[in-house]
C-alpha cells in the first residue's frame, strides 16, 4: 500500500519588538506539504521559487529522519518567502513532521524542535510552527526550550508585506553590532516583560508598551525604512502597535478586534502603494497532519 501524508504548517513571526531571538508567533498563513510514495525522487513547488532537488528545505529536513528516495514532494505556500514571515521554519517543520509521520517515528516533540532549530540556525519561528501560538524560547545546554502561551483574547494581526521588497536573514544579522548598550539591554528585558506578561493577561496597555525595541530593529533601518516608518505609525493609525516581522522587511501590526478594519483601512491609504496588507489572526495551532 503507497504511504502518502499531508502537513500543513503556519507561517510565523519572530522577536516581535524586544524579543529578539526568543518570543515568536504562529499565523494563520500555511505551507502544505504532501509527500507520497511513488518509486521516484520528485520536487513539485509549482510556482514557487525553491530548488527542485535534494537541497530543497523541506527535503533536507525530511532526510535527517528518513531518506527521501523513491518519494514526490508536493509544495504549495501561501507564505511569501525572505520576507520574515518564518517561510523557511514552515518548510523544516513541515519536512520533519512528514517523515515523523509517514515512517511512524513517533519522535518527541522536543526531538522535533531539536532538530528544526539546528537547521533553521534558532529555535524561534519553528517552534511557533510547531507549536502554535505565542512562544518563548531560551536554550538550556544545546536544547532549545520552550513555553508555549494561547493568543490573547480579542487581539489580532495585521501583515503588511512590501511588494518585490527581500530581505535575507544573513544581510540582517550583519547588520547588528557585536555589543550593545547597557541601558538598551535593559529596556528591552523590561519591555519583554511586559509584552510576555500583556499576552498572558489580554492586556492591551501592557501589549502596547512591550513593543518597544532597541536591540535590533533600530540597527536594520536602513534594509526597510518604510518599514520603520510604518512601525513608528502604527499607534496613530489605531492600532496596539507594531513589530518588524522576523528580519523584516514585512511589518506585524498588532490590533484590537473592533479596530481591525479602521486600522486595515488606514493602513492601506497610507502604505498600500507600497505593499500588500493582509488581515492574518495568530493562530493556537501549529504544524497539523489532517487525514487524507
Amino acid at each position: 500500500m503507497q504511504r502518502r501524508r499531508l502537513v500543513r504548517t503556519p507561517a510565523s513571526s519572530a522577536n516581535l519588538g524586544p524579543g529578539f531571538d526568543v518570543l515568536a508567533v504562529a499565523l494563520s498563513l500555511h505551507l502544505e506539504l504532501e509527500v507520497a510514495e511513488t518509486g521516484s525522487f520528485e520536487v513539485d513547488a509549482g510556482e514557487l521559487d525553491v530548488p527542485l532537488d535534494r537541497s530543497n528545505l523541506c527535503v533536507r529536513a525530511f532526510e535527517l529522519l528518513h531518506p527521501a528516495d523513491g518519494l514526490r514532494f508536493e509544495i504549495r505556500s501561501e507564505i511569501p518567502l525572505a520576507a520574515g514571515l518564518g517561510s523557511s521554519a514552515a518548510a523544516i517543520v513541515a519536512g520533519l513532521a512528514a517523515a515523523d509521520h509517514l515512517y511512524e517515528l513517533d519522535r518527541s516533540p522536543e526531538e522535533l524542535l531539536r532538530l528544526a532549530a539546528e537547521l533553521e540556525g534558532h529555535a524561534d519561528n519553528v517552534a511557533a510552527a510547531l507549536h502554535g501560538g505565542f512562544v518563548v524560547c531560551a536554550l538550556e545546554g544545546d536544547m532549545p526550550m520552550v513555553t508555549r502561551l494561547n493568543p490573547p483574547q480579542g487581539v489580532e494581526a495585521l501583515v503588511v508585506i512590501p511588494e518585490g521588497e527581500q530581505v535575507l536573514t544573513a544581510a540582517a544579522r550583519e547588520a547588528l553590532p557585536a555589543t550593545v548598550p547597557l541601558a538598551d539591554a535593559a529596556a528591552n528585558v523590561s519591555a519583554a516583560a511586559r509584552l510576555v506578561l500583556g499576552i498572558e493577561r489580554s492586556d492591551l496597555t501592557l501589549i502596547a508598551s512591550g513593543l518597544a525595541d532597541r536591540l535590533h530593529q533600530p540597527h536594520r533601518a536602513d534594509l526597510y525604512a518604510r518599514s520603520m516608518e510604518l512601525v513608528a505609525a502604527a499607534a496613530e493609525l489605531g492600532a496596539i502597535g507594531a513589530s518588524i516581522s522576523g528580519a523584516g522587511p514585512a511589518v506585524l501590526v498588532w490590533t484590537f478586534w473592533q479596530s481591525t478594519g479602521k486600522v486595515l483601512s488606514a493602513v492601506e491609504e497610507r502604505f498600500g502603494d507600497w505593499a500588500r496588507v493582509r488581515r492574518v489572526p495568530f493562530t493556537p495551532l501549529g504544524v497539523d497532519v489532517p487525514e487524507l
